[in-house]
């Protein structure tokens, strides 16, 4: 479910052969470590274990059928992956939780023209030519997960991608969407934020549908010809508030367990993160018979799709009834995790996670991470086999329920609140593989530690992954000149491969935003436009992703690496110096913005100034880390508090769920990352008095953060 599902890469055909771990050789020094000799050894080790043939395997065993969460189908991967964790050696719980979740008893879009002419009546089953997965009887209607039920029938207004600036943009043209049916397609923005826009403005309804400029036919070969979107392709996908709180809407902050007392849930039906206004996904089939006979203005610049004719703004032309009858009760989800106890520092914990439900088949998003995330498990059960236990405990986390809302790792994380609080990292895949190029976000603390990573794992194209990394957004961003398009990551000091910045969306969100556990989040990208659709199967990815898994077993090298590594390194590897550089842009660039904004009586002084004081005392934090104590256990607690500094007791302005100063999903735009967010949504809400307060708890939790290196330096 992550946004990097979007990324549109440069087309690179799969290799058909394996290979050999033995292509890149490790440095023999390495940053966290005493003498890395030794850890080197069990990396090569490591390496020569996860099998491309063996992933594809597990792949088409997880893919067999559709397994919707809390469906039978799930419960039967669950046991899956919690036999291949038991097989590896790893101490086995599937952990069930009770939680709040929609299925479609009847989904039915009408369209008519204004003399009452049936136009189109949907939605049209997916179908392409040839595909063996399309027609199982389990693949359920496409819906979407947190969307009531609704009887609606009204005008349609297009609204382009359905964010702020188009809403504006309708209002500027003096149109309301009051009353009416907001027609938006995928992209720019999480779709949950559309319809809490569309919400807000008083529509009685929303659509969403996938445009063929954004991954259909104007991207290339649709499916079954090639990686695109074919024209009955539909995107499920939940419109929970995600940026209010992820995780079972009736339990914010608490875990939904089996046995908990309904005077311990909120109501779900009024829940801060659920939806008020009923809205379903649909084909671009099923979309254009309305978009072509809408009424009104013709669209402004940039608002025009790709079929083959002028949009229109609406409304008039064309009313819609829309027809959602959802099915909502508790269901029980299961989370697998495996762990393996540590034998020097057991309670910091490694946590290493992927998500297993899918809403359809989900060969790419999400088991093409499960495979390699199984492969890694293989790895590492060869080393507890050869007598190897890790320094740290090592847990690995297959989730539930994700695509819902990121239910089964956030309740786990709730539930394990209190440990967490020594988690030293959190490792996230998801879409673990759509195609060769790789990509990573992380905290600021990690950003090297994956580059470093990325070194020593041989790439299926020759050389390292860092190689390849560094080749391809080479040729991203010359793509993007000549084009003369913005490159994807904000410029910034870093001169080296770009990591990028966790928003949500993905696993990672209740760990490093609610409980400030460091992350990161990795995947290998290509053309994906099948995305969330029953087209994500087996038979699309050996087709276009990746033929023979050799991808698959870089990204089980990749991940175990990490895991490995974090779990063994005498002195954690966070890289707080670069945290204090961007730490100064962030604030440096909000300056700016207010400037710009004529927002005034904000005062960045303190706040740079503690970012100052934080990067000169991550600066000699680094130097003692490269000289690696003695003893290390009273510098690692150091160095590990200071990601939970970041943390305000009180979280963010509306949304408490979320208490990271530093890193947050945007309000209105759910997927991408809102950085220093307290003090930036206050700008861009013009508000100066709440953006004077969140400075100010954002220069505190700073501070705090400097004062723990101060105490880690001496």
């Amino acid at each position: 479910m992550t946004l990097r599902t979007f990324a549109i890469c440069l087309s690179v055909s799969a290799l058909t052969l394996s290979v050999s771990a033995q292509s890149v050789t490790p440095s023999r020094t390495l940053f966290g470590y005493r003498d890395f000799s030794a850890q080197a050894r069990i990396d090569e080790q490591f390496l020569a274990v996860p099998n491309a043939k063996l992933a594809g395997e597990e792949l088409k065993t997880l893919t067999a059928a559709p397994h919707i969460a809390a469906s039978k189908e799930d419960h039967d991967t669950a046991l899956y992956v919690a036999g291949k964790f038991k097989a590896a050696g790893l101490e086995t719980e599937i952990v069930p939780y009770n939680v709040w979740l929609n299925l479609p008893k009847e989904i039915s879009i009408t369209a008519t023209d204004p003399n009452g002419k049936v136009l189109m009546t949907g939605p049209a089953r997916e179908h392409v030519e040839g595909d063996p997965f399309q027609d199982d009887p389990r693949v359920l209607t496409a819906f979407n997960g947190s969307s009531p039920s609704g009887d609606v029938t009204a005008e349609v207004v297009y609204a382009n991608y359905g964010r702020p600036e188009d809403f504006k943009k309708l209002d500027d043209l003096g149109i309301s969407v009051k009353g009416k049916i907001v027609l938006v397609r995928y992209g720019q923005n999480f779709r949950g934020v559309k319809v809490y826009i569309a919400q807000q403005r008083g529509a009685a309804g929303v659509i969403i549908y996938s445009d063929p400029a954004d991954d259909g036919y104007y991207r290339g070969d649709m499916y079954p010809n090639g990686p695109w979107r074919p024209e009955t392709g539909v995107q499920r996908g939940a419109v929970q508030y995600l940026f209010k709180y992820s995780g079972d809407a009736s339990t914010p902050g608490i875990a939904a367990k089996p046995n908990l007392p309904d005077s311990s849930r909120i109501n779900p039906a009024t829940a801060p993160n659920m939806p008020q206004i009923p809205s379903t996904p649909l084909s671009y089939h099923d979309a254009a018979p309305i978009l072509k006979a809408l009424t009104g203005p013709a669209v402004p610049q940039g608002w025009q799709g790709s079929l083959p004719f002028t949009y229109h703004v609406g409304p008039g032309g064309v009313k819609v009834h829309m027809f959602l009858k959802q099915d909502y009760a508790y269901r029980t989800i299961w989370d697998v995790i495996g762990k393996i106890k540590g034998t020097e520092w057991p309670d910091e914990w490694v946590i290493a996670g992927n998500h297993r439900d899918a809403w359809v088949y989900g060969a790419v998003d999400p088991n093409s991470g499960t495979a390699a995330m199984l492969e890694a498990v293989h790895g590492v059960g060869q080393l507890l086999k050869s007598g190897w236990k890790p320094k740290r405990t090592l847990i690995f986390a297959s989730w539930d329920a994700e695509e819902e809302g990121l239910i089964g790792s956030t309740e786990w994380a709730e539930d394990n609140a209190a440990a967490l609080q020594h988690a030293v990292a959190y490792f996230n895949t998801d879409v673990g593989v759509s195609g060769p190029n790789f990509d990573a976000g992380a905290v600021p603390s990690l950003k090297q530690f994956t580059r470093d990573i990325a070194k020593e794992v041989p790439s299926p194209h020759g050389g390292s992954v860092y190689d390849q990394w560094k080749k391809s957004e080479a040729e991203e961003a010359l793509r993007h000149h000549l084009m003369n398009e913005h490159a994807s990551h904000p410029a910034g000091h870093e001169s080296d491969v770009s990591v990028g910045d966790l928003g949500s969306g993905s696993d990672y969100t209740p760990f490093i935003q609610h409980l400030g556990v460091p992350s990161t989040d990795i995947g290998s990208m290509g053309p994906y436009g099948v995305y969330h659709s029953v087209f994500d199967n087996y038979n699309w990815f050996i087709k276009n992703a990746d033929p023979s898994f050799v991808f698959e077993q870089q990204q089980a090298r990749v991940f175990g690496l990490e895991a490995l590594h974090m779990a063994d390194a005498d002195v954690l590897p966070y890289d707080y110096v670069t945290y204090g550089k961007e730490l100064s842009d962030y604030l440096t660039a909000a300056k700016k913005k207010a400037s710009d904004e004529k927002i005034s009586g904000l005062d960045f002084s303190p706040a740079l100034a503690a970012a100052q004081r934080f990067t000169t005392a991550a600066e000699a934090v680094y130097k003692k880390q490269q000289t690696v104590p003695p003893d290390t256990t009273q510098l690692n607690a150091q160095l590990r508090q200071v990601e939970s500094d970041f943390l305000s007791s009180a979280g963010l302005p509306n949304r408490p769920w979320f208490k990271h100063t530093v890193y947050a999903p945007g309000e209105y735009t759910g997927y991408a990352a809102v950085v220093i967010p307290g003090v930036n949504e206050a700008i861009d809400a013009k508000d100066s008095s709440r953006a004077s307060a969140q400075l100010s708890i954002l220069t505190e939790a700073i501070n705090r953060a400097a004062g723990t290196l101060e105490e880690a330096s001496k």
